[in-house]
């Protein structure tokens, strides 16, 4: 008997495949450089590339992770490799440490969850135990890394160009920036427990958030030794034959088989010689930074000719007419500065004049700096220039957050008086007559909340006095049931209240839009708020009303197919004073808002800029369906996750089911039947016995 397959069974079957496979997740490499973690060698091969090793990596199923290192011969000199294969990693532990280990690339296979899973060798970039400060765009809560590393290529509100992930409380944290953005805080810190990705598989116009060029490196180490250590230490990810260093430049900006963020140039062609070529890495890629070519060791055969040029990938905020070019200081009068001379403290002999102010944080102390022209430097706390700085590149506004306690800035304490020394210098490496030094200081009064502080240039005797501004509160969501109390366990279709709150003794307003509602795995997200402020669908999620200084709407709880556990995500910004009601059109019904900021605001009544950052915030809630609160151990799973406080979960109280109403009648019917038969024993029997008869 033969077996008849029909072309709709192949394309089931094939359909079946794809599905699983998709599951699984797509094969993709995490690489750290430099880096080494204990595993279990299964296989090693000499000579490999870079490439190769990771390819057989990528087609082994045993293979979890590949470990690639390099040597210089001195006497070649050429880079010989090893190429080892692990099917056991400690990689994948959050609790392990990994060793430093000089020319290793770590390469950890991944599965991720994304369409837009590049096949470059690797996708991210990994630091362990680093996060970087501010500059975040979205929080979200994953179980696992692969998933949240998937949320930042799913990402479609921005370009995502780096990840944070806290294994210990699953908090996922995704931004626009990385360690090359400028004109911004950008630091890389200690955090146990946190790693820092950066997304590669960017395309090469995505690699920067501002203007992207090449130069030449600012780290304060000779060209010359630069470019001698780079041609004998990195590896040489392609290499081609050009006509002039521009056209080793564009090799390198329109690369797309890996993001391209180096070249050396090797001057002009000698016959079929490759003189060019090309990097993944940067001194940003380092763990040790600059510091890396000034501890390299010269070769043993050296001939003291120049190894090349050596340029980097370079991220600037340029304005419209701006190059990239470094500023020349004119030494001539400007006349441009407003109510501020030469004799001025805060001016230098280069024309630039600072307007430095202070913000006394809870954990920080924010120094933010604004300066009449675009400033070239770094700013950092003296003493701690590796520790706590910022690079500044043609920028006119910046700040350093020093830190209150530790030593990566050294602030000093004393009886609630905090204070430290700031350093605004022009070149990268030394200290000239034309940098600035600032003391700062903050005093807490433990017993009340105001906050003042004072800032005296150590070359200036008088002191600046400055007055802050009131730092705006934090929000918080808060989910209500019929009864007002605060809930996080309901049934389908109770009618709740979702509620945006802050204080209301304070001067502010607050509007959000961009809300969203993810499960809680994060593998589906539903917007109830788009980014105008206006609901997506008022028969799901109705638009925000005013409630004084609180913002609420009164919905019906709803969840997701495959998850109990609904998170809701808010992108909240302030007024100054009420805001104004977005005008949302619904079929023929306009609705109003409150989801924009008022559109006109006096100078007087403008807000800080610490103020006007977005604030995204998030709660989470458990919706059951009817009968699923019986399960008594499922609510306790459920409500084991704590998400940054205590939380307090409801247990509604269990409703009749059919199978308990058809047993409670069964049960009385035999109780009645048993009633009855003794009734009816107890008169047959008096009704059968014979009656005395009276003599």
């Amino acid at each position: 008997m033969k077996t008849r397959i029909s072309r709709d069974m192949i394309a089931s079957f094939l359909l079946l495949c794809l599905a699983v496979n998709f599951a699984a997740g797509r094969i993709a490499f995490e690489k750290l450089t430099d880096f080494d973690f204990q595993g279990t060698t299964y296989y090693s091969v000499k000579n490999l590339s870079l490439y190769e090793c990771q390819g057989w990596c990528r087609e082994e199923p045993d293979c979890q992770a590949a470990a690639f290192s390099f040597v210089v011969n001195p006497l070649t000199p050429a880079q010989e490799t090893l190429c080892q294969l692990q099917n056991v990693t400690a990689a994948n532990n959050p609790a392990s440490t990994p060793q430093r280990s000089s020319s290793m690339y770590y390469m950890v296979k991944l599965q991720l969850r994304s369409e837009n899973a590049c096949q470059r060798p690797w996708n991210f970039e990994r630091v362990p135990n680093k996060i970087i400060r501010g500059l975040d765009n979205a929080l979200i809560y994953t179980s696992t890394k692969e998933a949240c590393l998937s949320a930042c290529l799913n990402e479609k509100r921005f370009i995502c160009r780096s990840v944070e992930y806290d294994y210990n409380n699953m908090k996922c944290v995704l931004s626009d920036s990385d360690r090359r953005t400028t004109g911004q805080l950008v630091q890389l810190v200690d955090a146990q427990g946190v790693d820092y990705f950066e997304n590669l598989c960017l395309k090469p116009g995505q690699a920067c958030k501002f203007t992207r060029g090449f130069q030449l490196p600012r780290t304060g180490v000779s060209e010359d030794k630069v470019s001698q250590y780079v041609g004998l230490h990195y590896y040489t990810d392609k290499e081609l034959q050009v006509t002039s260093d521009s056209a080793c430049k564009l090799a390198c900006e329109i690369e797309t088989e890996f993001l391209c963020r180096s070249f050396l140039y090797m001057g002009h062609p000698v016959g079929s010689q490759y003189n060019c070529r090309l990097y993944h890495l940067d001194h940003k890629s380092l763990p040790d930074g600059p510091s890396t070519y000034l501890n390299g060791e010269r070769p043993l055969i050296d001939v003291g000719e120049p190894s090349g040029v050596y340029y980097e990938n370079s991220c600037e905020k340029a304005g419209p007419g701006e190059n990239s070019l470094p500023v020349v200081f004119d030494a001539a009068e400007d006349h441009s500065i407003n109510n501020l001379t030469r004799n001025d403290a805060n001016c230098d002999k280069t024309g630039t004049c600072y307007d430095v102010s202070v913000h006394c944080k809870d954990t920080r102390i924010a120094v933010q700096v604004r300066t009449n022209k675009p400033f070239n430097g770094r700013i950092y706390a003296l003493g701690r220039s590796e520790t706590c700085n910022i690079d500044v590149i043609n920028s006119d506004s910046f700040r350093l957050d020093l830190t209150m306690g530790g030593q990566d800035c050294n602030t000093q304490s004393a009886t609630g008086i905090y204070s430290n020394t700031v350093v605004l210098q022009h070149h990268s490496v030394v200290m000239t007559k034309a940098d600035k030094i600032y003391k700062v200081k903050c005093t807490y009064d433990m017993s009340s909340k105001n906050i003042s502080f004072g800032m005296l240039p150590i070359r200036d005797p008088e002191m600046i006095h400055i007055n802050s501004s009131p730092e705006a509160p934090p929000p918080r969501i808060r989910i209500l049931d019929a009864r007002t109390r605060e809930v996080e366990t309901v049934r389908i279709g109770d009618r709740l209240t979702f509620r945006i709150e802050i204080p209301e003794d304070t001067p502010y307003g607050i509007f959000a839009r961009s809300c969203v509602a993810m499960a809680k795995d994060s593998k589906s997200t539903f917007q109830i708020i788009d980014d105008d402020g206006c609901p997506v669908d008022p028969s799901i999620f109705p638009a925000f009303t005013q409630d004084g200084n609180a913002l609420q709407s009164i919905y019906e709880a709803f969840r997701f197919t495959e998850s109990y556990g609904v998170i809701f995500q808010c992108n909240v910004k302030y007024c100054l004073g009420p805001c104004e009601p977005a005008v949302c059109e619904w079929g023929r019904d306009s609705v109003e808002s409150w989801g924009r900021k008022r559109r006109s605001v006096t100078r007087n009544e403008t807000i800080t800029e610490e103020e006007e950052e977005e604030m995204n915030i998030s709660q989470e809630i458990l919706v059951l369906d009817f009968g699923d609160e019986k399960n008594r151990d499922f609510l306790r799973s459920e409500a084991s996750t704590e998400y940054g406080r205590d939380k307090t979960v409801t247990i509604i109280e269990p409703c009749p089911t059919k199978t308990s109403v058809l047993a409670l009648a069964v049960t009385c019917s035999l109780m009645v039947l048993v009633y009855m038969s003794t009734l009816f024993c107890y008169y047959m029997k008096k009704w059968i016995q014979p009656h005395k008869v009276m003599a």
